[in-house]
């Protein structure tokens, strides 16, 4: 099975709510975030693809790591998606899709409703950012 190597954001609100993204052409949500281009660090290449992608322009040290997480790829059969996750809390200013993004959601991490969502998301980053909401 491929490999592909991401950065991911983890953007959230003051009361713990996350902005999830939908790409053209796909049913499922996400973070926000993209593949690491040859010569970028994982960081670099988040701050990067925010900017494209949402419209938000961030700096290095407004990202908080997280860690990595694994799953299988939403988007890509016979490919494990394998993420550095990073933290962006109290988001000031306002995104809206761009580029290759043609939805945007901010839900509640525990009451996510109906929302179809990747596997890296719904299975391993919102259960993550749960438990982090919870002090455990």
């Amino acid at each position: 099975m491929k490999v592909i190597r991401i950065a991911a954001a983890l953007i959230a609100r003051e009361n713990g709510d996350v902005l999830l993204v939908r790409k053209r052409g796909s049913a499922v949500f996400m973070q926000p975030g993209g593949k690491i281009d040859a010569g970028e660090t994982a960081i670099s290449a988040l701050v990067r693809e925010l900017d494209e992608e949402i419209g938000l322009q961030t700096h290095e040290e407004r990202l908080e790591p997280l860690g990595t997480f694994e799953a299988l790829a939403a988007n890509e059969p016979d490919h494990r998606v394998i993420a550095d996750l990073f933290l962006l809390a109290k988001l000031a200013g306002t995104v809206a899709p761009r580029a290759e993004i043609e939805e945007i959601h901010w839900i509640d991490p525990h009451h996510p409703g109906d929302l179809p969502m990747a596997a890296l998301t719904a299975d391993h980053i919102l259960p993550f950012w749960r438990q982090r909401l919870a002090g455990t």
